[in-house]
């Protein structure tokens, strides 16, 4: 530090740098000149000290003035004159050597100091530096955490506001849940009373009575599978990435969904293939998807004439995906409409939210896929999808 090394001091005034001067020169003439340190024969050193600490602390001109000082006092004190009689042929070049050599070692001390105080400068510059980049870097750190609360406190509202849409899209077909699930739990109902028929014979059928049981075993199994798709779709929790069969969640949807389009004269088609990878994504939200896409053209067709069908295809599609379409022959998509039923709060229907389509886009991209609206061969809409098979999409 400055402050606890002399050497680092600043400079100090004109007017001190040239009394240190004229002091250490003094201060060497005094010490050469003490009887009692016996320094006559080695005064060369002490002067050049004295140009030295001369130009450490003033700089050049302060240097030169030591400099000539001690030539003046060397010269006087310690060299005969020239005109004397115990002059000697050498002590003139001695005197020239000694102010060379005062010269180049005040030049030396000038430049050592003009590069120690770089050198200081740059160490300032460095740890001022160091610490506005520290300061920085706390304030991206804070900038990034509270990126990330936002970030998670957008997934989380993502996640509830696509609960409550699964929630609504459930409320408006209790009907046909309701149905679907009344079919099973019917078919059962006669089987156990054909199983007490056949078992209450004088002689009982055990083997019609063991069909009508598993008949009852299979109808229970069915309702139990529907009641546990409905409740996965109601359950709040975090999305959670995995390998999916799509053409499973499709098949899973379409029984879901088959009391609704039986409701209306509507025939369900589909075509999945049996070698179709599987895709990374959670379960529950593709399900979603598929069952917002599948009611949309469901309830274009409630009102239309001629055929109603829904057509829903799975296949292949390039760079390691799978495309999936659903079309239907409903009303259509008005041409100036098209760009904006992705939009949020933008909605055909007459009691729609406007925000079915706008979940099912963000889902979709939240796992690395696309969805959009794609030309219809004849009458209706048609939406496709594309999510990836094997890059894990991002969160």
């Amino acid at each position: 530090m400055p402050r606890s090394n002399p050497l680092l001091w600043p400079k100090p005034s004109a007017i001190w740098s040239y009394g240190i001067a004229v002091f250490s020169v003094a201060a060497a003439l005094i010490l050469s000149r003490w009887p009692a340190l016996h320094l006559e024969a080695a005064p060369v050193s002490l002067f050049l000290c004295a140009v030295i600490l001369s130009a450490w602390f003033g700089g050049v001109r302060p240097g030169l003035l030591a400099t000539a000082l001690s030539a003046l006092a060397f010269y006087y004190y310690f060299l005969p004159p020239i005109y004397s009689l115990h002059a000697k042929p050498g002590e003139i070049p001695r005197l020239a050597v000694f102010m060379v050599s005062s010269l180049f070692v005040g030049s030396l001390s000038v430049a050592q100091r003009s590069a120690t105080e770089s050198l200081r400068r740059a160490r300032d510059d460095l740890k001022a530096t160091v610490q506005e980049l520290q300061s920085t870097n706390e304030a991206l750190q804070a900038e990034s955490r509270e990126r990330k609360r936002s970030e998670e406190a957008l997934r989380q509202a993502q996640a509830d506001l696509a609960r409550a849409n699964r929630v609504t899209t459930m409320g408006e077909l209790t009907a046909s849940l309701a149905h679907e699930v009344n079919q099973p739990i019917a078919a059962a109902v006669t089987s156990a009373n054909s199983c007490l028929h056949w078992l209450a014979g004088d002689i009982p059928n055990l083997d019609k009575a063991r069909a009508a049981a598993m008949r009852i075993v299979k109808d229970g199994t069915r309702a139990a599978d529907i009641i546990s798709r409905v409740r996965l779709l109601f359950q709040k929790r975090a999305p959670q990435r995995e390998g999916v069969r799509m053409n499973e969640v499709i098949t899973e949807m379409v029984g879901l969904l088959r009391g609704e389009a039986t409701r209306y004269a509507i025939s369900v088609r589909t075509e999945l293939p049996v070698d179709l990878p599987q895709v990374m994504g959670d379960r529950v939200q593709l399900q979603q998807v598929m069952m917002n896409l599948m009611t949309n053209s469901i309830d274009a067709m409630k009102e239309v004439d001629g055929a109603r069908e829904l057509s829903i295809k799975s296949q292949r599609a390039g760079n390691e995906q799978v495309l999936v379409s659903v079309s239907d022959t409903g009303v259509g998509l008005p041409p100036q409409q098209a760009d904006q039923i992705f939009n949020a709060f933008f909605t055909t229907k007459a009691n729609g939210t406007g925000m079915g389509l706008r979940i099912c886009r963000s889902i979709v991209e939240s796992h690395g896929g696309r969805l959009w609206t794609a030309e219809n061969s004849s009458r209706g809409a048609s939406f496709c999808l594309t999510l990836p098979t094997k890059i894990e999409a991002k969160e």
